[in-house]
Protein backbone atom coordinates (compact mmCIF):
# COMPACT_ATOMS: atom_id res chain seq x y z
CA UNK A 1 0.00 0.00 0.00
CA UNK A 2 1.81 3.15 -1.14
CA UNK A 3 0.65 5.97 1.16
CA UNK A 4 0.51 9.39 -0.46
CA UNK A 5 -0.77 11.51 2.43
CA UNK A 6 -1.86 11.01 6.07
CA UNK A 7 -4.49 13.09 7.87
CA UNK A 8 -5.23 13.07 11.56
CA UNK A 9 -8.95 13.38 12.25
CA UNK A 10 -10.72 14.89 15.26
CA UNK A 11 -14.43 15.27 15.89
CA UNK A 12 -15.97 18.41 17.34
CA UNK A 13 -19.46 19.32 18.52
CA UNK A 14 -19.49 22.84 17.04
CA UNK A 15 -17.32 23.43 13.98
CA UNK A 16 -17.64 27.23 14.08
CA UNK A 17 -16.42 27.36 17.69
CA UNK A 18 -13.66 24.81 17.10
CA UNK A 19 -12.46 26.60 13.96
CA UNK A 20 -11.60 29.65 16.05
CA UNK A 21 -9.60 27.51 18.49
CA UNK A 22 -7.68 25.60 15.79
CA UNK A 23 -7.01 28.80 13.85
CA UNK A 24 -5.22 30.06 16.97
CA UNK A 25 -3.39 26.74 17.37
CA UNK A 26 -2.10 26.68 13.79
CA UNK A 27 -1.89 30.46 13.39
CA UNK A 28 -4.04 30.43 10.25
CA UNK A 29 -7.43 29.57 8.78
CA UNK A 30 -8.06 26.08 7.37
CA UNK A 31 -6.62 25.32 3.96
CA UNK A 32 -9.75 23.59 2.68
CA UNK A 33 -13.44 23.11 3.44
CA UNK A 34 -14.09 20.09 1.16
CA UNK A 35 -17.63 19.45 2.43
CA UNK A 36 -20.15 20.70 4.97
CA UNK A 37 -18.96 20.12 8.52
CA UNK A 38 -15.31 19.52 7.57
CA UNK A 39 -12.22 21.74 7.72
CA UNK A 40 -8.68 20.75 6.80
CA UNK A 41 -5.27 22.15 7.62
CA UNK A 42 -2.51 20.91 5.34
CA UNK A 43 0.99 20.61 6.76
CA UNK A 44 3.56 20.13 4.05
CA UNK A 45 2.83 17.75 1.22
CA UNK A 46 2.09 14.65 3.29
CA UNK A 47 0.21 15.48 6.50
CA UNK A 48 -2.81 17.36 7.75
CA UNK A 49 -5.66 17.60 10.22
CA UNK A 50 -9.30 17.07 9.42
CA UNK A 51 -11.74 18.62 11.90
CA UNK A 52 -15.23 17.21 11.50
CA UNK A 53 -18.47 18.23 13.20
CA UNK A 54 -19.75 15.06 14.87
CA UNK A 55 -21.18 15.79 18.29
CA UNK A 56 -21.63 12.13 19.22
CA UNK A 57 -17.90 11.36 18.97
CA UNK A 58 -16.46 14.75 19.94
CA UNK A 59 -13.91 14.96 22.73
CA UNK A 60 -12.44 11.45 22.52
CA UNK A 61 -9.40 12.07 20.31
CA UNK A 62 -5.75 12.95 20.64
CA UNK A 63 -3.62 14.98 18.25
CA UNK A 64 0.16 14.96 18.71
CA UNK A 65 2.20 17.61 16.90
CA UNK A 66 6.00 17.36 16.75
CA UNK A 67 7.39 20.91 16.87
CA UNK A 68 10.64 22.84 17.05
CA UNK A 69 10.86 25.54 19.72
CA UNK A 70 8.40 24.03 22.20
CA UNK A 71 8.82 26.80 24.77
CA UNK A 72 8.21 29.49 22.15
CA UNK A 73 5.11 27.67 20.90
CA UNK A 74 3.82 27.32 24.46
CA UNK A 75 4.27 31.08 24.93
CA UNK A 76 2.46 31.84 21.66
CA UNK A 77 -0.45 29.58 22.58
CA UNK A 78 -0.67 31.12 26.04
CA UNK A 79 -0.85 34.63 24.55
CA UNK A 80 -3.55 33.34 22.14
CA UNK A 81 -5.63 32.28 25.17
CA UNK A 82 -5.44 28.51 24.61
CA UNK A 83 -4.19 27.74 28.16
CA UNK A 84 -1.39 25.27 27.42
CA UNK A 85 0.00 23.26 30.32
CA UNK A 86 3.60 23.48 31.51
CA UNK A 87 6.54 22.03 29.62
CA UNK A 88 6.84 18.45 30.88
CA UNK A 89 10.09 16.51 30.48
CA UNK A 90 9.80 12.89 29.38
CA UNK A 91 12.44 10.25 28.67
CA UNK A 92 13.41 11.40 25.19
CA UNK A 93 11.15 14.37 24.55
CA UNK A 94 9.45 17.37 26.13
CA UNK A 95 5.69 17.86 26.03
CA UNK A 96 3.05 20.55 26.37
CA UNK A 97 -0.56 19.40 26.73
CA UNK A 98 -3.77 21.31 26.12
CA UNK A 99 -7.40 20.56 25.35
CA UNK A 100 -9.62 21.85 22.56
CA UNK A 101 -13.16 23.13 23.28
CA UNK A 102 -14.56 19.56 23.25
CA UNK A 103 -11.85 18.04 25.42
CA UNK A 104 -9.81 16.42 22.65
CA UNK A 105 -6.20 16.21 23.81
CA UNK A 106 -3.64 18.20 21.85
CA UNK A 107 -0.02 17.42 22.64
CA UNK A 108 2.97 19.37 21.38
CA UNK A 109 6.20 17.39 21.55
CA UNK A 110 9.82 18.30 20.89
CA UNK A 111 12.50 15.61 20.79
CA UNK A 112 15.08 16.06 23.55
CA UNK A 113 14.79 18.30 26.56
CA UNK A 114 13.25 21.70 25.77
Amino acid sequence: MPIVRIYAHLNCSNLAKSLLWYEKLFGRAPDARPMDGLAEWHHGDHAGLQLFQNEKDAGHGTLTLIVDGLRNERGRLNVAGLAPGPVEPATSTSLVKLSDPDGNAVVLAEPGRA
